[in-house]
């Protein structure tokens, strides 16, 4: 088959921190006498200046018609490949040749101009992917039908909220018909409904045959719409299988296994501050931290952070979901109004947001903790869907008698009344 994209080798190399002195203004003798050790200093060895490797000799091919999903922690390198083989950043080191054109929504808004309406982005956008006016035009209401936002077609996209934005950007990159279609974890800002209509889209694209690259953290999209992965760590490839192998290698070793899990700093965005994780841990009835968990212990949630800055408005959450990606819940630490109110604003400081989820609810299995620190419709700081993994023995739970196992993620110990009815 042919191939659409050949990547070889390819690495890429940010630069993080500031040389001293750099944004300062000074006298002009200590200018004058900076000269020399400007003349004779290397960038490389520059104070106050690191480096860090997006990525390091990441090789594959990917056949025309064929659905890859990329998976891997939040600072794996995902996003970096996926700019990288759209052309919107160049490599430090290797190559990428890719075949037709790509279409991408690596965030919401991508080559979107603020300043122009919907309308104008969507042919545009047509434009830059070598689309003639009449193309554009022939698909121009089945995407605005899609987006929703037919009412605001003709206004600036400056004025769209983050919902719509992504509405008309996720329309435009899958309607216009690239042979190529990158996305982003872009969908987690849209609402649920949004999302398994994207799902569906994007489903639809990859049975007509075109070439699809698709990161998440959300396994079970992963599973459904892909016929192979690749999982990335700290830049590198590091497997390559079918979605099912290389999604249970990514849950087997990808978690913590001591109950803890710890973020350094190169795990993290700059994006993040003025938040910045430090750790989440699991602990038991006794205050130990541990990953095992019977199913009528208690089980106490503990998110460490951060803040360098006053946030208004910031809560901070977990979302639980199965190994497969089937989320449980949702909590955040100022969902009770009485904290919302006390925190309305959270001062710069050392924090811990914690919590208990109740004995008597979870049924046996493995669970997924993932993180989320945002302001509600503002920005979101930090988000780790794959932050922690716990499993639940079900000693002791209810219905242990019967030897089947029980379905679902939740096993309650409910109270049930058993009444004679006389006739």
């Amino acid at each position: 088959m042919t191939i659409a994209i050949k990547v070889e080798n390819i690495s890429k190399r940010y630069k993080i921190g500031t040389a001293p002195g750099k944004f300062r203004y000074g006298m002009l003798r200590d200018q004058i006498a900076a000269i020399p050790r400007k003349l004779f200093r290397r960038n490389e060895g520059q104070a106050g200046i690191d480096y860090i490797w997006a990525l390091k000799d990441v090789s594959f091919d990917l056949e025309e018609g064929r659905v890859l999903g990329i998976i891997g922690r939040n600072g794996a390198g995902k996003s970096t490949l996926l700019k990288v083989l759209s052309r919107v950043t160049e490599p430090t080191r290797g190559t990428v040749a890719v075949r037709g054109r790509v279409g991408s929504l690596l965030e919401v808004g991508t080559g979107f101009h603020p300043e122009l309406t919907g309308r104008e982005n969507i042919f545009m956008n047509g434009a830059i992917l070598g689309m003639k006016r009449a193309e554009i035009a022939a698909k121009f209401d089945e995407i605005v039908e899609f987006s929703e936002v037919a009412q605001f077609i003709d206004t600036p996209v400056k004025r769209y909220s983050s919902g719509m934005y992504l509405r008309l950007a996720f329309a435009v990159a899958a309607h216009l018909e690239p042979e190529i279609l990158v996305v982003d974890e872009v969908l987690a800002v849209g609402d649920a409904e949004f999302q398994r209509k994207c799902l569906g889209k994007m489903n639809d694209v990859a049975n007509q045959g075109r070439t699809v690259l698709f990161v998440s953290h959300n396994m079970s999209a992963i599973l459904r719409l892909t016929q192979e992965a690749i999982v990335m760590q700290k830049g590198q490839l590091v497997k390559r299988a079918p979605t099912s192998a290389a999604v249970d290698f990514y849950l087997a070793s990808g978690q913590a296994q001591a109950g803890e899990r710890a973020w350094e700093a190169d795990e993290v965005s700059p994006n993040a501050a003025p938040f910045r994780p430090l750790s989440l841990r699991v602990k038991d009835q006794r205050g130990s931290v541990a990953d095992s968990f019977r199913s009528p212990e208690p089980v106490t949630l503990e998110l460490e952070y951060r803040l360098s800055a006053p946030i208004t408005g910031l809560r901070v959450g977990i979302y639980l979901s199965t190994v497969r990606g089937e989320y449980v819940f949702t909590s955040f630490d100022v969902d009770q109004p009485d904290l919302y109110e006390q925190y309305s604003t959270r001062q710069p400081g050392h924090y811990v947001s914690k919590c208990q989820i109740p004995g008597d609810l979870l049924n046996e299995g493995r669970y997924i903790l993932g993180v989320n620190a945002s302001s509600f419709g503002v920005k979101r700081y930090f988000m780790d869907e794959n932050a922690l993994a716990f499993n639940i023995d079900p000693m002791g739970a209810p219905g242990m008698q019967w030897a089947e196992q029980r379905q679902g993620p939740i096993r309650p110990r409910l109270d049930w009344v058993i009444e004679t009815v006389k006739k």
